[in-house]
């Protein structure tokens, strides 16, 4: 099944592809929701209170392929069989079984099935506000190793309550099962004190020029030491997060004041606009003027 649904999402450009061999199950939040594919969903209404549009199992299969334009909230997929791709940070990344992807709201999201094999994944996808603090943060990771197998279990409980006796405490708790599950991956107890340490002192200065040299001596590492380190902990080089970071203040620049595009590059710290414009397009799927302008219509 092939759609370019004008509602999904509230864009014309989104693509859905399922394939006649992918199944999954789905809750949601919201019982006013009627997109197609959301519609034989259970229900549970418990889940705003994390503010959960959807959690869900998927079983796809070639030729799955999904595109958000514009994807409202945080999103979480726990792959647990086969593998496939995501579009993050501007690139296609492989997610195999065992992995972890988390992705930040407000940005294009794309998943697809390589030629050939399965991808079974757990997902949970957030509806969040502008002006709230999103569960994403300067120290989340990208991508990691986490057992998916919890996930995957809070889900399917979920569901087989939400569908079946529907007990407000037993729903309470799935929910909160799924819940803890990101929370987990996303805002780790115990981060890299180093990395902490380094992005909280970036995140002061972004507009700042700032070397691989200058990274690493804050971190008290040798530059190689600090790419394994990011590798491990936030699946990004370090140069890496640093663009996703001055991409997500842009964001915020630009819903938030009437600054033109190049006085927000440059407190960034991108040299050019039109550097600045096309880093934003590849990471974000727009361009700056055309992001400033959806976020304000709404």
């Amino acid at each position: 099944m092939a759609s370019a649904d004008p509602n999904t999402e509230g864009t014309p450009r989104d693509i859905q592809i399922l394939g006649g061999k992918t199944r999954y199950v789905v809750v949601r939040a919201d019982p006013s929701d009627m997109r197609g594919w959301l519609q034989k969903g259970a229900v549970c209404d418990l889940l705003t209170q994390h503010h959960i549009s959807h959690a869900g199992i998927m079983l796809a299969e070639p030729p799955f392929q999904v595109t958000r334009f514009e994807q409202s909230g945080t999103f979480l997929l726990s792959c647990f069989e086969g593998e496939g791709e995501v579009l993050a940070d501007g690139g296609w990344k492989r997610i195999k079984a065992g992995q972890t992807c988390l992705l930040p709201p407000f940005v294009m999201n794309s998943l697809k099935c390589v030629a050939g094999k399965p991808w079974h994944f757990a997902w949970v996808r957030y509806r969040e506000s502008r002006e709230a603090a999103p569960i994403v943060s300067s120290v989340s990771p990208l991508t990691g190793s986490q057992d998916p197998r919890t996930l995957k279990a809070a889900v399917e409980g979920l569901h087989a309550e939400a569908s079946g006796e529907r007990s407000l405490a037993a729903l309470h708790h799935w929910s909160e099962l799924v819940h803890h599950h990101v929370i987990r991956f996303a805002q780790p107890h115990q981060p890299d004190s180093r990395l902490w340490r380094l992005w909280q002192r970036v995140e002061a200065d972004l507009g700042r020029p700032w070397t691989l040299g200058e990274l690493s001596a804050i971190a008290c590492v040798s530059e190689e030491h600090l790419r394994r380190i990011c590798r491990k902990e936030i699946g990004r080089s370090p140069m890496q997060h640093l663009t996703f970071l001055r991409l997500q203040r842009a964001r915020l620049l630009l819903c938030a004041t009437d600054d033109k595009v190049e006085t927000i590059a440059h407190a960034v710290g991108f040299e050019s606009s039109f550097s600045f414009s096309n880093t934003f397009k590849k990471w974000i799927g727009w361009r700056p003027s055309e992001y400033r302008i959806s976020q304000r219509s709404k």
